[in-house]
C-alpha cells in the first residue's frame, strides 16, 4: 500500500560540490514509493504482490509495466524524490511533498472498496510511507483494522499522527525507526533493552509486534512471547534508501510462513543490508543476503529465546 508515490530520481557523482553546477554522469529514474519498494522486493523474493493505493493516470500505467497494480488514479501529479548517490557511499536526499486528492472522502472510500475485494485472497498486508494532502491521518489506521478483521498479519510503517493512530490497531504489526519510535513513545531507546521497556506499553493496548529499525545498530523485535536483537557484525555501506522497505518485505513474507521470530528478524536485517548494497531502492543484492544472512547475530532481550514460537 503506497498512498504518495513518488517518481525516484538517483544521480549518480563522483563527489557533489554544493553551490557548484555540475554534470551527472549516470541518472537512475523510475517509479518508487515505501509501498512500491515492498511489493518489488517481495517478488524478486518470489511472493506474488499488488501494489496499490494513489496515483495519477501516467504513474499507474508505468508501474503496470512492471508489477500487478490496482491504482486510484485520483492525485493530480505524483511527487519526486532525488538521490545523490556519491562514490564514496555519501547520500543526500531530496523528498518533495505530496499533492492533494481533489476529493478525499470519495477517493479514500474507493480505495478501501478495492481493498475489501483482495482481503478475501490475500495473505498480508502492509502499508507504507507518508500520506497524499486530504487523506486523514487516521486513514492507514483503518485499513489495517480491516486487514486484522480479515485474519491476515498486517505492517505499518507510517509515521507522525499517522503512526500514533496506527499504534491503537490491536493485532497490527508496528516497523518504527529511531525517530518515530521516539515520537511514538515519548523516550529516546538507546540499548535494545530500552526499545523494549518502551514497547511493553504499546504491545499491552494490542500491538502485536515492534520491530524497531535502528540503522547500523540492527533491529529489534518486541513480541508478547519475547523480544529478540539483531544485527550484522560488519556495516555494509551504500544507499539506505528503501533498506526499511525491504525490511519491510522480508518481516511480511515471514509472518505469512509462519516462520519463528529470531529467523525472521535474522531475515529482515540481511534483506535491508542487501538493499544498502544496490545504488537503487528496490533492488536487493541476492548473494549478499544469502551470504549475509548466515552472519546475522540474534540474541534475546530481557527474557528467554523463544525459538519455538510461531510469528503470530
Amino acid at each position: 500500500m503506497t498512498m504518495n508515490p513518488a517518481y525516484d530520481l538517483t544521480y549518480r557523482l563522483d563527489r557533489f560540490e554544493y553551490g557548484a553546477v555540475q554534470r551527472v554522469p549516470v541518472l537512475t529514474q523510475r517509479i518508487g514509493g515505501k509501498g512500491i519498494n515492498v511489493s518489488r522486493v517481495l517478488n524478486t523474493l518470489g511472493n506474488s504482490s499488488v501494489a496499490m493505493g494513489f496515483a495519477d493516470h501516467a504513474f499507474a500505467v508505468e508501474a503496470a509495466r512492471e508489477l500487478p497494480v490496482d491504482f486510484v488514479t485520483a492525485l493530480p501529479r505524483v511527487r519526486r524524490t532525488v538521490v545523490l548517490s556519491e562514490a564514496d557511499g555519501t547520500t543526500t536526499g531530496l523528498w518533495e511533498p505530496g499533492a492533494e486528492l481533489a476529493d478525499p472522502e470519495r477517493d479514500t472510500a474507493d480505495l478501501r472498496r478495492r481493498i475489501g475485494e483482495l482481503l478475501p485472497a490475500a495473505r498480508g498486508m502492509v502499508i507504507s510511507g507518508s500520506l497524499p494532502g486530504g487523506v486523514r491521518s487516521g486513514f492507514p489506521a483503518e485499513l489495517a483494522r480491516l486487514a486484522v478483521a480479515a485474519g491476515i498479519p498486517v505492517i505499518c510503517d507510517v509515521d507522525g499522527a499517522a503512526l500514533h493512530a496506527a499504534a491503537r490497531v490491536p493485532g497490527v504489526v508496528l516497523m518504527p525507526n529511531t525517530d518515530e519510535l521516539l515520537a511514538l513513545t515519548g523516550t529516546a531507546p538507546g540499548a535494545a533493552a530500552d526499545v523494549v521497556a518502551v514497547a511493553k506499553p504499546l504491545l499491552e493496548a494490542g500491538v502485536a509486534a515492534i520491530i524497531a529499525t535502528r540503522g547500523s545498530a540492527g533491529m529489534v523485535a518486541v513480541t508478547a512471547t519475547g523480544a529478540w536483537s539483531a544485527r550484522l557484525p560488519e556495516v555494509i555501506t551504500g544507499n539506505p534508501t528503501g533498506a526499511g522497505d525491504a525490511a519491510a518485505a522480508a518481516v511480511i513474507a515471514g509472518l505469512v510462513a509462519g516462520i519463528d521470530w529470531p529467523a525472521l528478524l535474522a531475515d529482515a536485517v540481511a534483506t535491508s543490508a542487501a538493499a544498502v548494497a544496490r545504488p537503487v531502492a528496490g533492488e536487493i543484492d541476492h548473494e549478499l543476503r544469502d551470504r549475509l544472512i548466515r552472519q546475522v547475530r540474534v540474541e534475546p532481550v530481557g527474557g528467554p529465546n523463544i525459538q519455538e514460537q510461531p510469528c503470530l
